[in-house]
């Protein structure tokens, strides 16, 4: 690696980038360094969740949709049920994604989930039921991510793999007519 190569140019979207593993760490942090510093359980649930959500909203609408091209949502229909929407890039598109963009993305996703599972088993050991509620509503938002991207990540992969078929297929059987067309 050179050293005079700028630091973020490996990466194709670094300002996104920041922000995806800004709100995480900026969550986590403020939790951590706020039983050290501050004595009110109502500013530290409130900025915690607060940025706990923003990193919510930024991952879901922002950070998924550059990164890895994949979106989600969920809709209740009208007959009350809850149903998943998925979108994502075609396949063209996705196969241009850059590796390390998206291994940033899937990383910090599941490595801030696992650090809010680790805050909320000490939460529980110290019998702090309070901060394991804040432990929780985002752990909650954390895993609401997860699952939405996972499911969004497997219709992509489904969807290239039916394009790939019907492609294959399609040119077997243009194939096949040129041969006997001759």
């Amino acid at each position: 690696m050179d050293p005079n190569q700028p630091v973020g140019e490996n990466y194709a979207n670094p300002k996104t980038c920041f922000f995806h593993v800004l709100f995480k760490a900026a969550a986590l942090a403020f939790y951590i360094l706020s039983a050290l510093f501050i004595n009110n359980f109502v500013i530290i649930f409130v900025v915690t969740v607060l940025l706990a959500a923003l990193d919510f909203w930024v991952v879901k609408n922002v950070s998924g949709r550059i990164l890895v091209g994949l979106r989600w949502w969920n809709e209740i229909n009208d007959l009350g049920e809850s149903v998943w929407k998925f979108e994502c890039l075609d396949h063209e598109s996705l196969a241009r994604i850059n590796k390390k963009d998206s291994w940033l993305f899937w990383w910090t996703l599941y490595l801030s989930a696992v650090a809010w599972v680790v805050l909320a088993i000490f939460s529980l050991i110290r019998l702090q039921a309070d901060y394991l509620l804040v432990v929780g509503v985002c752990l909650t938002l954390s895993i609401a991510n997860i699952v939405g991207f996972t499911k969004c990540n497997k219709d992509a992969k489904k969807q290239i793999q039916q394009f790939a078929s019907q492609t294959i297929a399609s040119r077997f059987s243009s194939t096949l007519q040129s041969a006997f067309n001759v």
